[in-house]
């Protein structure tokens, strides 16, 4: 049977093979590639749920780098009291290989520390405006994964495997939910440094999900896009004219090899910058805020002030219906040109200062924000890093890269405000309870989870095997659902 008439023939029968084809782009119908399906609908359009979501879009704050979060949320009187001596082996037990620099004495680097809220969580004197935030927040204190490089375990992260090649998660939620605004990408990338963050685009890749569901990256400024702006000389019909036979052009082409995702993708992306000239530019433009909300932000602060414009476009971007947005921090402006990244293997207590102004006020800016303008019920934030750092110092006054336990948090709706699941040892090496360890599979099911996906039913084909989010791994944290 020849391509042409294999086609027709799917698009006379939906209910039986067609409808087949079909499900390989609709979550929960089981995993069934097929190039075919996109010919008879839109790979963007909106998607059912497999229940009720309780958020519409997620803001995935990427700590890029990694915070000591011994030094931000989590406090262990302990840790003081040792400091300066070797762990007891008690809390070294478990730990198979040492991180870069081996283990060093206790470090402890004198924060102060304040409960806040009904919660009584804890936040050191670096988040003072976070700390208002506090009820909130639901806390994983057990947070683990693995590997302990950053690539890699950004990498994990993000995509769930050590290496290139898997779909991001964003690329996931694409896929399965497609588009809530048919002008804008459903899935965006923000930035606020002058280049892309650590691994670039690998972390926002559709890896063998079909190229239409990767990340798209919005660049730092008013011209978030290259080339996105028609030409001077080009009139919109000649524009409009020059897609309309590009269109017919690649679909020729789509027609003789059915299976070409990229060419697929390609076409639709033509579409979506064409309607992209008018709506990206007017989403990322911040003149029409109000000084108040810029003074939110901490827009006017030389550390703050880039990171807190990308998190308003971030609000601004939910406001207009883009489903995933993945914030990565850049490195913070410091004196003589400096520059700061949270991977503080010595110089921790200059370094965390400069980071922590750099983020603090523009998180707690955003989390204000989105709640009075009644967006917090139906979005997500998520407070994430690759990795942790280890109790143990480094090079005197520093610390070491720590997979065994950290904080992370989110907040938002569907999110059980006000609860911390989970803790480290009483030095904040290690969780204390492996029954409580959530790994970066536990974080992405959950927020499938909210997203109204079952991260077990939403699956690809590839290459013959049923490829999810998760892996072969990942529960979903019930404790943190309200």
């Amino acid at each position: 049977m020849s391509q042409n008439s294999r086609r027709d023939f799917l698009s006379k029968s939906g209910a039986a093979v067609g409808g087949a084809a079909l499900s390989g782009l609709v979550p929960g119908f089981g995993a069934v590639q097929s190039a075919m399906a996109s010919d008879l609908i839109d790979p963007l359009a909106p998607k059912p749920t497999h229940f009720p979501a309780k958020v519409k879009s997620v803001i995935w704050l990427h700590q890029n780098g990694a915070p000591s979060t011994l030094d931000l949320y989590d406090y262990k009187p302990e840790l003081v009291r040792l400091a300066g001596t070797p762990p007891p082996d008690s809390f070294l037990k478990g730990i198979k290989t040492s991180t870069q620099g081996g283990v060093g004495k206790l470090f402890e680097s004198g924060r102060t520390w304040k409960q806040y809220g009904e919660s009584g969580a804890w936040f050191s004197d670096l988040l003072p405006n976070l700390g208002q935030h506090a009820d909130k927040m639901a806390f994983i204190k057990s947070s683990v994964t693995v590997g302990a490089t950053h690539d890699i375990s950004i990498l994990k992260l993000n995509t769930g495997d050590l290496s290139p090649g898997r779909p991001s998660l964003g690329a996931w939620v694409t896929y399965a939910l497609g588009t809530a605004n048919p002008d804008l990408p459903p899935y965006v990338v923000l930035y606020d440094g002058d280049r892309e963050p650590q691994a670039g685009s690998q972390n926002w890749s559709s890896g063998f999900l079909p190229a239409v569901y990767q990340g798209v990256a919005f660049r730092p400024g008013n011209s978030p896009i290259l080339y996105l702006d028609r030409p001077e000389l080009r009139a919109e019909n000649q524009q409009r004219g020059a897609l309309d036979l590009l269109k017919r052009l690649n679909n020729l082409g789509a027609a003789k090899y059915p299976a070409d995702s990229e060419l697929r993708a390609r076409v639709k992306s033509y579409e979506l910058a064409d309607r992209m000239q008018v709506a990206a530019p007017i989403a990322v433009d911040l003149s029409k805020e109000t000084e108040a909300t810029k003074e939110l932000y901490g827009i006017n602060d030389e550390i703050s002030g880039k990171y807190g414009e990308t998190l308003l476009r971030a609000r601004r971007l939910v406001e207009r219906g883009v489903r995933f947005i993945q914030v990565v921090t850049g490195d913070a402006p410091v004196a003589d040109g400096e520059r700061a990244s949270w991977d503080a293997h010595d110089g921790l207590d200059k370094n965390h200062r400069v980071k922590a102004r750099q983020v603090d006020k523009p998180i707690a800016g955003l989390l204000a924000d989105l709640k009075a303008r009644g967006l917090l019920e139906t979005t997500l934030v998520v407070w994430t890093s690759e990795f942790g750092r280890t109790s143990y110092g480094q090079s005197g006054n520093g610390r070491d890269h720590n997979p065994w336990g950290y904080t992370q948090w989110l907040a938002g709706g569907g999110v059980k405000a006000g609860y911390t699941h989970g803790e480290t040892d009483e030095i904040g090496l290690q969780t204390a309870d492996k029954d409580k360890a959530v790994d970066t599979y536990d974080l992405q099911a959950t927020v499938l989870s909210l997203m109204g996906l079952d991260h077990l039913k939403t699956t690809f084909l590839n290459n013959g095997r049923s490829e999810r989010p998760t892996v072969v791994y990942g529960k979903v944290i019930k404790e943190l659902i309200a």
